[in-house]
């Protein structure tokens, strides 16, 4: 074990997906940079590693429907 690092399983921590771009889109409620609710965001250091990674899914399923919605503009 890493000296510092208390995690039961030895799982790296869930890192933060800040990127520093801090701008939320009104019409999705999104963080543009991060992708983040307002309330994921504000709650972030608050959330146990399940809930950091439930807020990751919810990511990749906005990333998926942000890049078909650029696809469908693109033709």
């Amino acid at each position: 074990m890493t000296p510092g690092i208390d995690n039961e399983d030895d799982e790296p921590a869930v890192p933060s997906p800040c990127i520093s771009v801090c701008r939320m889109d009104a019409s999705t409620g999104w963080c543009e940079g991060c992708l983040r609710t307002i309330d994921e965001i504000a709650s972030w250091s608050l959330f146990d590693d399940d809930a950091k990674r439930a807020v990751w899914d919810a990511i990749e399923e906005r990333h998926a429907e942000f890049m078909a919605k650029q696809a469908k503009v693109r033709r």
